[in-house]
This record gives structure tokens, sequence and C-alpha cells, in this order.
């Protein structure tokens, strides 16, 4: 009997020093409300997650994190916080992010005669090939929280967005949440957010087909000086039509020419694909 007894204690244990799991709340530090839809995770590690729509969050982590790996915690507009591991709770946490004070400069831009233009792949392809945000061996969909896929863009002239477009080719999910995500490029990967506002938009109902985000009231204007950036979507909630819902795929085809960019994790490094999704811009250029 008490053999029996030492192996569930040992079992018990080892279980537990292979995985934990990391709850609490984020807030803004000054007027205590929730930030939802937060990045938290342990950078290059593929250990991240975002805070729900009430600012909770749930962090896993496996037996390959140190205790004095950091933790952390970023929201557009907000100085990230990280926090060394072996300093948080497995529950109950709260992390209070404070606003970052930024003097903002007037910028006045001028378009002679803007003329439209698509920046970007505005067709579908030939064939069945997709960009899925989650594959067959996934088993828990909502544990991939986070997972970011996306595009280089070139730019040629000074540009003020209007909409981002992208093909749905699955979809079983009664409503999406993702993140409308702009960085700049530095020596060939995504890094420094280059359009400081939240953009947090909704797919209800298994949509299938082109998808339009209206960014006008958004007033975003990219300048041809930043040359090359990257435009990710950030996956940040979802409601299963059914309890085996799991695909969501954007359609995309190989190429030679253009660049694709993803991450499993938020905080973790990003990756190139050899592929072109149909994903584009449409713009006013001078």
């Amino acid at each position: 009997m008490r053999l029996y007894i030492f192996l569930f204690l040992a079992i018990t244990l080892n279980s537990f020093s292979q995985e934990k799991i990391i709850s609490g709340e984020i807030k803004d530090s000054e007027n205590k409300t929730y930030l939802q839809y937060a990045n938290i995770g342990i950078a290059n590690k593929n250990i991240g997650t975002v805070s729900n729509s009430n600012g909770k969050f749930s962090l896993k982590i496996d037996e390959k994190i140190n205790e004095n790996d950091m933790v952390s915690f970023s929201y557009v507009g907000y100085r990230t916080k990280s926090i060394a591991l072996s300093k948080l709770n497995l529950s109950n946490n709260v992390i209070e992010l404070e606003p970052e004070k930024k003097q903002l400069e007037e910028v006045v831009v001028k378009f002679v005669k803007p003329k439209p233009k698509i920046i970007g792949r505005n067709s579908k392809g030939l064939g069945l090939m997709h960009c899925n945000f989650y594959t067959y061996y996934e088993k828990d969909v909502d544990d991939r929280l986070s997972k970011e896929v996306g595009m280089k863009f070139k730019l040629k002239k000074d540009c003020k967005i209007n909409d981002l477009n992208f093909n749905i080719t699955s979809n079983e999910f009664s409503s999406l949440k993702f993140r409308l995500n702009f960085y700049k490029i530095e020596n060939g990967f995504p890094t420094a957010l280059i359009v400081e506002k939240d953009i947090v938009f909704e797919i209800k109902d298994e949509f299938k087909g082109w998808y339009s985000l209206d960014l006008k009231p958004y007033e975003i204007y990219l300048d041809k000086e930043k040359e090359d950036i990257a435009i990710t979507i950030q996956w940040v909630e979802s409601k299963k039509a059914n309890e085996r819902s799991k695909y969501f795929g954007i359609s995309t085809a190989m190429s030679a020419t253009e660049t694709g960019f993803f991450r499993e994790k938020a905080m973790d490094g990003w990756r190139k694909s050899g592929q072109s999704l149909s994903f584009y811009l449409n713009t006013m250029c001078k």
C-alpha cells in the first residue's frame, strides 16, 4: 500500500514539475480598468497567450522553462513589463501596466491627386492551398491564442490605408476576433510596431470568402521611407460553432518572390514562409 502511495505522489509531483499554469489579470495602473487581449509570453520560447475580454489570463508553462526566464506583458500604448517566472504566483497575479506618455507630433499629410492602389495579392490562386491557424494534430484550439500570420509589403509611395482584405477558405467558428498589427522590418523580420492603435475586429457566423476590414476611421498613413513593412492578424478570441470546431484558413500560393511571416505565440520568434497569402490593402497613394 505504501508503495502505491509513493508512486502516486511521485507521478503527481513529476507532472506538476513538467507543466504549470500561471493565471491572473492585467490592469491599467492609473484607472484600474482591465486590459483585454494584452500579450503575455516568454521571448523565443513558444510560450504565450493573450488576456481575455475581462483582462484575465492563463499561461501554460512547460518543463523547458527556467524559473529565471522573464514573462513579458505588453499592450499597445503601454510600457511593457517583464517579471521573472519565480516572482509570479500560480494564481491571482495582478499585473498593472503603465500608459506610455508620448508627446505626439502633428503630422500633416498632403496628397496631390492621390490615386487608388492595391498592395498585396488580391487573387485566390489555383488549387486548394490554405494557410491554417490550427493543424490536424493540435487538440486544444484555445491554447494557441496569440498566434499571428501575415505578409511583407513593399512601400513605393506614400499611402493612406482604406481597408485590409483577405480570402477565408475555411471557418468553423461562430465568432473570431483578431488584432491587426503593423510592424517595421529589420534584418528580414518584423520588430517594433509602427501603428500605435489597438485594432481588434470580429468575424462572425462561420463567414467564408473575401473579408474586408474598413480602416478609414483609423486614419493610417504609411510613408515610403519605411520601405518594407509586415502586416499581420493575431488570434485573440474564438467561439466554436460546435465542440469539434477547429479550422480557420486563408488561401495561399507558393511564391519565390513574396514573404509570409508567422509565429505560434506572443513574444515567440518570427519565422518566414515561402507563401503568398490572399492578403491585400486598398490604398490611396500619391
